[in-house]
């Protein structure tokens, strides 16, 4: 990962245009191929991005001054930043990701829907559990009825985070051919809640939602107590 805190001024254009004007801010380069604009306010949510994959070139503007083009490899999408000054800039080498250790009620509503998929959509079955990729893993890999890829996320409460997080594990699963094979990876986004907000987001990005009923789940477990391990 590359952290740089930089004076810079930022402009998006896409579907849509975003200017941030000059200011002091953190970009990050994760080797995932994203790249986060961070402000020190607004919590953790990045003020600007490009999710991968996209390409980055270091160049100069015609004033002489550093110059980022950030461009989406699957669309038009730009981002320009345009370096004033470089106050830090470095790297480091994070390795391999555990990924994120669920809480007790997110682990055990993971460990229910693996043993009954087709309470999401009917005819899924399992096909793994914790399917890794480079980004981290996805919390469950099934497959329908016709035998195409569905990754499954996982949430006690469904927000726009998770949905973002799922998407990028489709983006990268979807570059699998074993996967794709016989189409496109589609996504499920499970949650005991979802939000309005990421319920629009995930259907305008053709993810599935799923409301899950822990009580119900549970009452079809056979119980903790009589199991092995």
């Amino acid at each position: 990962m590359r952290i740089v805190v930089a004076r810079c001024q930022v402009d998006y254009a896409g579907r849509l245009t975003a200017h941030l004007p000059l200011a002091t801010r953190v970009l990050m380069l994760k080797s995932d191929g994203s790249v986060l604009i961070h402000s020190d306010g607004g919590s953790y949510k990045p003020l600007n991005w490009m999710s991968p994959p996209c390409t980055v070139r270091e160049g100069f503007a015609e004033d002489g001054r550093p110059e980022w083009l950030v461009t989406a490899s699957k669309s038009d999408d730009t981002l320009r930043i345009l370096i004033d000054e470089v106050l830090h800039d470095t790297s480091h080498e994070l390795g391999v990701d555990p990924g994120l250790q669920k809480d007790g009620v997110e682990k055990h509503l993971q460990e229910l829907l693996a043993e009954h998929p087709a309470t999401l959509a009917d005819g899924l079955t399992l096909v793994r559990r914790e399917f890794m990729t480079a980004i981290g893993p996805v919390d469950l890999m099934c497959r329908d009825a016709e035998g195409l890829s569905v990754a499954v996320e996982i949430k006690r409460r469904g927000e726009i985070d998770g949905v973002e997080q799922l998407t990028r594990y489709l983006e990268l699963l979807n570059r699998d051919p074993l996967l794709s094979a016989k189409g496109p990876v589609r996504g499920i986004f499970a949650a005991q809640e979802i939000k309005p907000q990421a319920r629009v987001l995930a259907t305008d990005r053709g993810i599935a939602c799923a409301l899950v009923d822990y009580d119900a789940l549970r009452g079809m477990d056979d119980g903790a107590e009589h199991r092995l391990f």
